[in-house]
């Protein structure tokens, strides 16, 4: 029998702040996308609450470190997008966020993980009463303005044209036609249920064509053969 190898599952790695993490949540958008892509690839969580895209950059080369990866999805702008005086914190000024997501796509790239695999996503809107009820709750004022995130979603845009990664932008397809968005909203700023939806809804085609090319690790069920299944279940043809 020939050499055994263990199985090298490819990856698709979710890169963000809070509404990443949160993605694995029952009826999150990560959930969704991991069950479509079972038995093709993992799907990991990369989530880091509260963080900006400056911080992303500074902790991109020790958490992507596997060449096998099929795509990333990196979605900042939520917490970069914060008024410079009410939130200096997690502040990041509008151009250095533009600089960060192309130096984030580039360094992937350094990794044998080329920008056509690179998915950036806008912040979704903020729904600014929801908000800042959130925010006088824990004893601060309201910290962001929509027309702001809109700024960021657009830089991010660009970025996404100037690095040659694709870019889903939810900012804008969230508010198509004038259409009330807040539902789509947990707390002004975090997903719904419904949000969570649109996010996969929208996502999976942009990463179903980075993974068609993807075969189901291990053989159906119905295809091992019954008389041997080592035969099947050991080959490294089958994964």
């Amino acid at each position: 029998m020939s050499k055994l190898w263990s199985i090298a599952w490819p990856q698709v790695v979710l890169f963000g702040d809070s509404i990443t993490q949160f993605s694995f949540q029952a009826n999150g958008w990560g959930s969704e996308i991991a069950n479509k892509l079972a038995r093709k690839c993992d799907v990991v969580n990369r989530g880091f609450s509260g963080y900006n895209s400056r911080w992303a950059k500074i902790i991109l080369s020790r958490i992507i470190n596997n060449n096998n990866v099929a795509a990333v999805t990196v979605f900042f702008g939520a917490n970069d997008c914060s008024l410079q005086d009410k939130n200096p914190q997690q502040h990041v000024p509008m151009q250095e966020y533009v600089e960060n997501l192309k130096d984030i796509v580039k360094h992937l790239s350094s990794v044998e993980i080329s920008a056509d695999k690179v998915i950036l996503i806008t912040p979704p809107p903020l729904h600014e009463p929801a908000w800042e009820k959130e925010c006088l709750f824990k004893g601060f004022p309201l910290n962001r303005h929509n027309s702001v995130v809109g700024q960021y979603a657009q830089a991010c845009v660009q970025a996404g044209w100037q690095s040659g990664a694709e870019v889903l932008d939810l900012w804008t397809l969230m508010q198509k036609d004038g259409q009330d968005f807040s539902s789509y909203l947990s707390d002004g700023l975090h997903l719904s249920t419904k949000g969570n939806q649109f996010v996969a809804e929208h996502l999976w085609p942009l990463l179903e064509k980075r993974t068609a090319y993807l075969p189901m690790i291990l053989p159906y069920w119905g295809d091992v053969d019954t008389d041997s299944p080592e035969t099947s279940l050991l080959s490294n043809a089958s994964q």
